[in-house]
């Protein structure tokens, strides 16, 4: 679940965990309704992003606090706790203190109990927010190996858009309560369905314009600065409606080929390079931060900051959305 702070993600989570109550609707889990049921009845494990270990305990006391309480026996309960730090990989640990931990290895404990039970389902509220960026990168592959090997379904709660791409099958976008589009990750960045999710995924070039002409599923627009593109036509009201043209910087070409069906002229404000690419900032149809990402090739073109050019795309890289005003 995807989406800015304040848009219903947490609280949609606290729900299934039963935290809070479900104004409207059933909940189900397994294909039976969970609404009536309490918190530690529904079977589902829970990770936060404070790790909410109990500090007075061990790590091998913090996994087994979740299995005393479901009245397993002993033998049973040391068998399920080596086997959850051998699967976070955390076999020598049992006996430290969480205090006596790093962060990295804190979450893998709180992994390893909200797991430790092989719950239906397990609920993570934004658990690698604390985290440094690498140790937050490596810990995403980690989860979602460990998710893969047990085939434990996962309800992961971030506003951070590359950790949901990186580790999701489906991804939820919300915005204010309501659920913008739900898909899978590769489908979100190349078919966003409305401009809040063309530009909340990924970097997204937009243009404004009027929709003048629709030929099936594609459209003609003019742009407020005077240029006609041709576009997808995916979300627009027909001709005489405002639209937001939705364009990925990797899809637009500098100096393009003539047969490209949308050819505008630019010019360079900036060149950064980043290593695997350039990129470049341009002005185009009245937009200053146009962005292209231009491959670091031997045979690439030569580019100057300041430099008069043209850019282009294919009308099939470009998605006539529904439209954003700038005030």
């Amino acid at each position: 679940m995807l989406g800015p702070s304040g848009s219903g993600k947490t609280t949609s989570l606290m729900m299934l965990a039963g935290f809070e109550p479900a104004t409207h609707g059933e909940i189900y889990l397994d294909g039976a309704p969970i609404n009536n049921v309490p918190p530690h009845k529904r079977g589902i494990g829970m990770v936060f992003q404070n790790y909410a270990l109990f500090p007075h305990m061990t790590v091998a006391e913090n996994l087994a606090y979740p299995l005393k309480v479901r009245g397993m026996s002993r033998s049973e309960i040391q068998q399920r706790v080596q086997r959850a730090l051998d699967m976070v990989e955390l076999p020598a640990f049992g006996s430290r203190r969480p205090a006596q931990l790093s962060g990295g290895q804190q979450q893998r404990v709180a992994v390893a109990r909200a797991l430790v039970f092989e719950p239906n389902l397990v609920l993570m509220d934004e658990p690698l927010g604390a985290l440094d960026k690498q140790l937050r990168e490596q810990m995403q592959y980690e989860i979602k190996h460990i998710q893969e090997r047990l085939g434990v379904t996962v309800v992961y709660v971030t506003h951070d858009q590359t950790e949901a791409l990186t580790m999701s099958d489906r991804v939820a976008v919300f915005n204010d309560g309501v659920i913008q589009q739900l898909s899978t990750p590769e489908d979100l960045y190349e078919h966003p369905m409305n401009s809040f999710v063309a530009q909340f995924i990924g970097e997204n070039n937009k243009l404004s314009g009027k929709v003048v002409e629709v030929r099936g599923d594609e459209c003609s627009v003019q742009l407020d600065s005077g240029e006609t593109v041709t576009a997808n036509a995916v979300n627009i009201e027909g001709v005489g409606s405002r639209t937001t043209l939705s364009l990925r910087p990797e899809r637009v070409d500098v100096k393009p080929p003539s047969e490209m069906a949308n050819i505008l002229d630019a010019e360079i404000r900036e060149l950064i390079f980043l290593g695997d690419h350039i990129r470049a900032r341009l002005s185009v149809a009245g937009n200053d931060d146009f962005i292209v990402k231009v491959p670091n090739k031997h045979d690439e073109i030569d580019l100057r900051e300041g430099e008069k050019t043209t850019v282009g795309w294919y009308a099939s890289d470009c998605r006539a959305l529904d439209p954003i005003e700038v005030a």
